[in-house]
């Protein structure tokens, strides 16, 4: 398995253990780590490698379901303006955050925390990816006049504008209200597409971004 699979295929673990601790919870109950082991069929040492700590699972299960999935959020969506389907998933982020704040620094601590040296290779992941899903689904219908290494470097500047760390810049550092960082980050994230788009042109046979991508 390359390392693209193994990367994925750890997130799905991961994925698969909030899960279970998000159906146990909704019961009423607060599992231990190795109940939720159990309940996701995954063994207690593999659980214990992604979540050390009851507390550490249990900050994090229940805002996992609180983040749509691409097919939710864009069920039945025929747009194909890029700008519009990428505002509107964060969008959906912002709100999710800003109303789980508490909960959401918590999570952030603990990953903080847990976080493996930095270069440490074939390192279990601290965090769930739920914002590469939904920026990628989100540039489905322009992927063909994007280039590989600029498709790539999009999603990477567009990440920095989803989720808890971007809230911690602007409420921390910034001190700015919710509703102008949302203003901030729409533009941002229009004028990063716009640029990824018109990079791309430019290695395309007459420049128009409306070209197709480099084979």
């Amino acid at each position: 398995m390359d390392e693209r699979g193994r990367v994925n295929q750890k997130q799905r673990t991961r994925k698969d253990l909030l899960s279970a601790a998000a159906r146990l919870m909704k019961e009423g109950r607060f599992p231990t780590v190795a109940e939720v082991a159990k309940e996701a069929e995954i063994s207690r040492a593999t659980a214990y490698r992604y979540f050390p700590s009851q507390d550490v699972l249990l900050a994090e299960a229940p805002i996992d379901g609180e983040v749509p999935t691409p097919g939710e959020l864009f069920a039945g969506d025929r747009s194909d303006d890029p700008e519009e389907r990428l505002d509107r998933a964060e969008r959906r982020l912002h709100d999710m955050v800003y109303a789980n704040e508490a909960q959401l620094r918590v999570m952030l601590s603990k990953s903080l925390a847990s976080a493996p040296p930095r270069g440490e290779k074939d390192a279990t992941p601290v965090r769930q990816n739920r914002r590469g899903p939904l920026i990628e689904s989100a540039l489905e219908p322009v992927r063909d006049r994007l280039d590989e290494a600029t498709h790539e470097r999009l999603v990477a500047a567009l990440s920095c504008f989803f989720g808890i760390e971007s809230m911690v810049v602007f409420s921390d550092v910034l001190q700015t209200k919710p509703r102008k960082a949302r203003a901030v980050k729409s533009w941002a994230i229009r004028a990063l597409v716009r640029a990824a788009l018109e990079e791309s042109a430019e290695k395309t046979d007459g420049g128009s971004p409306f070209g197709t991508r480099p084979r």
